[in-house]
């Protein structure tokens, strides 16, 4: 049986730790309130710390988010694995990327500490609007409600992105989670590595593009015949990113001892009423449920 690990951290620098191991080369641009978890790679890479591979990350800050955005595409195509970190508008300016990422099937990952956009106003008002402005991307999306849920699920997103062959966007509350410090359980490396598909690793290592090794010409302009069929092929791997989720969420919580799924309920298994939300209001609704349940409702959360 494995020994557990228990470390006091916020939900950046539990973000952090997990993308590390799963990491070759970070492209960073700061953004409030994400930029810990930049932070944080930054410091371990230069510290020596090793991922899962063996190696240290190689972190590259470039001259803004649509900059480290680009560099990841870069990175991907050239079959590494990258990772980035952003919020708000940081993560807009990564948008066009994301579609080049989505429709070549790469696997790179956002961390991203959600929070407003600037409209009528700048605000680091705490909620979803940067996440839900990428949803028509295609880019699969995946929610923590807390910070251990944060160390649990954010491997997932790696895992996930490397077999599903699709990139993943991790996000969670900005402040609420990003900085708010528990006593949490992590998982050693060692577990991480056991859970990769090392077959959809070394099918991406060998799709990347190396004039000498495999030479072909990726970018350029088609026709609408040709765009759909390429489109259609693509879905076919979009298809099965819910099962390679449900796979990896059993895994997790197999690992963990924690329930994890696309969609979990809590509360009364007979219930008339049952709130639908996600994020870190969550740990406040079961709360209230449990409180509710004890006076004779029956209420329930998904």
């Amino acid at each position: 049986m494995q020994k557990k690990i228990y470390k006091t951290m916020d939900g950046n620098e539990a973000a952090a730790y997990a993308a590390y191991a799963f990491t070759e080369v970070a492209a960073i641009y700061p953004i409030t309130p994400s930029s810990p978890m930049a932070e944080h790679i930054d410091v371990w890479s230069v510290k020596g710390q090793k991922n899962i591979f063996g190696d240290r990350v190689k972190v590259i800050e470039m001259q803004s988010e649509g900059g480290a955005a680009g560099a990841l595409h870069g990175v991907l195509q050239a079959g590494a694995l990258a990772t980035t970190f952003t919020a708000s508008q940081g993560l807009l300016l990564m948008i066009p990327n994301l579609y080049k990422l989505v429709g070549e099937l790469l696997p790179g990952v956002f961390h991203v500490s959600s929070r407003a956009l600037a409209s009528r106003s700048l605000s680091i008002f705490g909620d979803h609007q940067d996440i839900y402005a990428c949803r028509q991307t295609g880019v699969s999306i995946i929610s923590s409600h807390s910070v251990q849920e944060v160390a649990d699920l954010a491997p997932l997103a790696h895992l996930l992105a490397i077999k599903a062959h699709c990139p993943v966007m991790h996000f969670f509350d900005g402040f609420r989670t990003s900085h708010e410090i528990q006593k949490i359980e992590i998982q050693d490396y060692k577990e991480y590595a056991k859970l990769l598909d090392k077959k959809a690793l070394r099918a991406f290592r060998e799709n990347a593009l190396n004039p000498h090794t495999n030479p072909v010409t990726r970018g350029t302009n088609e026709n609408d015949d040709i765009c759909f069929q390429g489109k259609e092929a693509a879905n076919l791997h979009y298809d099965n990113v819910l099962k390679v989720a449900e796979e990896y969420f059993a895994k997790i919580s197999k690992l963990t001892g924690r329930h994890y799924a696309p969609f979990t309920y809590y509360g009364d298994p007979k219930a008339t009423r049952v709130i639908v939300a996600m994020g870190s209001v969550t740990e406040t609704v079961q709360e209230v449920i449990d409180e509710l349940r004890s006076t004779g409702n029956k209420v329930g959360l998904v």
